[in-house]
């Protein structure tokens, strides 16, 4: 995640008879049987079909190229790049204009980003290993020479001077060139020579201190041994996959797949204990002192930058503003959650009396208990569950969700070049005008090689004619990669309910890619202010938990006529909340952690935490030895100064689908308004005037307190 801008983006979507066949046009609830049967069948099986190596209209992204053809496009962007850099550095001062300086790198942007993408895909993607290697050493090639362009003097001399100069074609060039000039002085190129190379001194230790530190978690081998009575509770699958002493006993190691499952199932308290405790020490001295070291770095480097502290370098340039503004949104939501968490605590510790006797109710007993009460709670059978969330039903019940919402029409292209046969290649066009939006690509399938995570690339942004007329010169295109398993022996593949969850999450990222409509690739689809990017596809997620979608995207799979029943939707709704007022208490516990360390100098880390941990959690002490350096790894590298925008995003989110959604899902109109005022304007407005515009007022933090006060108990 610490690497450059362009790197961070790509992680964080002809017959009569042929255009009848791969059409998907629904509108009106009563279609998604007959589109389920067809759809699903036809379209999604195209992606078992030879490829004719048939590449997509707009898109200059490059499929399959090879190896030396990877490392070969690499070094010809990085030409091209300097060649491009070297022109407008030239510009004489008193010369310098919009179509000399400005035009040649928003077009340079634009050409580049889907060559860079060219390049990247293949170490994601790519079945053949030679390729992965090749794309790995062309990001590198790639990512070293953008960072040597944003720390050009002769470059950013041009832009400040033309900035200064004040001829603006429209607001959204003007957002344009602030942006140029910010980043570069963000790289220090406003600051004296010593400065500067202070600047970058102190950015080489943050980064080598930050790597020793994720090097020393991964690198961690720490395990406690237990007996099988001592693991009760724990499913036999489980067991298998742990290693034994020579004593025969368990090893459990400190990996969070096996920490998460022992917390949530073992049923013997000293066990939980234990491994909670032993999980918090992971490195002991040695990461609480390079976090003490990195939080110091990073005080000094934004000091040279004329802030007055971590904190507030970090969340200058995002939704938020200043940290004030953090720790006041974080307290507030955690004080107006207190008393739903105290409530769902005194159910707790009654469950653990009742199971364990006269024990104090400790950190290491919050998910076993909270998993207990959703038991007793909820006849939730997820297991169960799966066989009525067959993946091709689900994708075309999403797809009908989206296309009536927001105006889209979807089709296959059935013999476009993919790198694999379980690869679909889908094109959206507006529902109304025809207009061709984009394209995007769906690798939902596990294999070798392959990228481990759910996520959506932007292979291609949008891009508008530079000259300031609205005419498309690019047209986005997106990857969604995800990690499902492939039906075997005719069974089709099933989704886990929280699958149908990350896909709903990710093809919001989708849409609100395709339907971006910058006129700079910078500000196109996912190019948006971080504590905002997640905020659409949080919206979309919404529709997992409602009746009426429920039964859109979920059918049994031996006959998918029959959706799961209503009693199972309100289930579903109802558990979504349940007890989550004390886990949002945690998150806030750890975002409050790392805006204090990053915003006063001198902290004493483990006494902080001592000191927060009660205080947030209702009375609940750390455990003893407990290190927070270990147990918090986002706060080093990647999220540092900002882990509170998960639940900014959150709470965003859940007034935008409250106030204007839930009441008519499919509500046509609504969703055309969040599509041309939420999604179309991407990075070129201020978040907060985006959500205003589309609320009709500021945003609130209501829907979301609502939402989790008292919710299932």
């Amino acid at each position: 995640m610490a690497e450059s801008e362009a790197t961070a983006e790509r992680m964080t979507v002809r017959t009569h008879k042929k255009r009848d066949r791969n059409l998907v046009t629904l509108t009106g609830a009563a279609a998604i049987i007959a589109l389920t049967a067809s759809f699903a069948i036809s379209a999604f099986n195209s992606r078992r079909r030879k490829s004719k190596n048939k590449g997509i209209e707009g898109s200059t992204v490059r499929i399959n190229i090879s190896p030396n053809e990877i490392l070969k496009l690499a070094n010809r962007i990085i030409a091209k790049s300097k060649e491009v850099h070297d022109s407008i550095a030239s510009v004489p001062i008193d010369k310098v204009s919009y179509a000399n300086v400005i035009a040649p790198l928003a077009d340079l942007e634009a050409e580049q980003f889907p060559l860079i993408q060219t390049c990247v895909i293949p170490k994601l993607v790519s079945t053949s290993e030679d390729a992965r290697k090749a794309s790995i050493e062309a990001e590198r090639r790639i990512d070293a020479h953008i960072a040597t362009c944003s720390k050009r003097e002769d470059v950013y001399r041009v832009v400040k001077a033309f900035s200064v100069k004040g001829e603006w074609m429209n607001s959204e060039a003007k957002h344009y060139v602030k942006c140029l000039v910010t980043e570069f002085e963000r790289n220090g190129l406003n600051l004296t020579i010593t400065k500067r190379e202070e600047a970058q001194r102190l950015r080489a230790q943050i980064d080598e201190l930050s790597l020793r530190y994720v090097q020393n978690l991964n690198d961690d081998s720490t395990f406690v041994l237990f007996s099988e009575t001592e693991l009760v509770g724990l499913p036999p699958e489980y067991l298998k996959s742990l290693d034994k002493a020579e004593d025969g006993k368990f090893k459990v190691t400190m990996k969070s797949h096996h920490v998460q499952a022992l917390l949530e199932l073992c049923k013997v308290g000293t066990t939980r204990k234990i491994v909670a405790t032993a999980y918090g020490k992971r490195c002991g001295e040695v990461n609480l002192s390079v976090l003490e070291r990195l939080v110091d770095l990073r005080h000094k480097y934004a000091r040279l930058f004329g802030y007055s502290n971590y904190a507030d370098y970090a969340v200058d340039l995002r939704m938020a503003k200043t940290s004030s503004k953090v720790f006041e949104f974080l307290e507030d939501i955690s004080a107006s959650l207190t008393d739903t968490a105290s409530r769902e605590l005194t159910m707790l510790k009654d469950l653990k009396t009742k199971e364990e006797g006269e024990l104090p109710f400790g950190i290491e007993d919050l998910q076993y208990y909270v998993k207990r009460a959703e038991e007793k709670q909820f006849d939730l059978d997820f297991g169960a569950l799966k066989q009525y969330f067959p993946v091709d039903l689900v994708l075309s019940g999403i797809f009908k969700i989206v296309q009536d919402l927001f105006g889209l029409r979807f089709q296959v292209i059935a013999e476009a070049e993919v790198w694999h046969n379980d690869v679909s290649v889908i094109s959206v066009f507006d529902l109304k005008s025809a207009e061709l939006l984009g394209y995007f690509y769906l690798d939902l399938y596990k294999r070798e090689g392959k990228y481990g995570h759910t996520c959506v690339l932007a292979l291609q942004n949008c891009a508008l004619s530079s000259n300031g007329a609205r005419k498309v010169t690019l047209v986005p295109v997106a990857l969604l990669i995800s990690q499902l398993k492939k039906d075997i022996g005719g069974c089709p593949s099933l989704l886990r309910f929280s699958e149908v969850v990350s896909l709903f999450h990710e093809f919001g990222h989708v849409v609100q890619h395709i339907c971006n409509r910058a006129c700079f690739a910078r500000f196109s689809g996912l190019r948006v202010d971080p504590d905002f990017v997640e905020i659409p596809a949080l919206v979309l997620e919404n529709w997992c938990y409602e009746s009426l979608s429920l039964k859109l995207i979920s059918g049994f799979h031996q006959d998918i006529t029959k959706p799961i029943n209503d009693e199972i939707c309100k289930s579903l709704k109802r558990w979504r909340y349940f007890f989550s007022a004390l886990k949002i208490k945690q998150e806030i516990l750890y975002c409050l952690f790392d805006q204090i360390i990053h915003s006063v100098d001198n902290v004493d880390i483990v006494e902080l935490f001592k000191h927060l941990h009660p205080k947030v959690m209702l009375g609940l002490p750390k455990l003893e030895g407990v290190n927070p350096a270990s147990c918090f790894p986002r706060s080093v590298i990647g999220y540092e100064a900002a882990c509170y925008s998960r639940i900014w995003s959150e709470v965003f989110a859940a007034d935008l689908f409250t106030s204007k959604f839930r009441s008519d899902l499919l509500n046509h109109n609504v969703g055309m308004q969040f599509r041309d005022k939420v999604l179309s304007p991407g990075g070129t407005k201020d978040p907060i005037e985006i959500l205003s515009d589309f609320l009709g007022r500021e945003p609130s933090t209501q829907a979301f307190l609502d939402s989790r006060a008292d919710y299932g108990l």
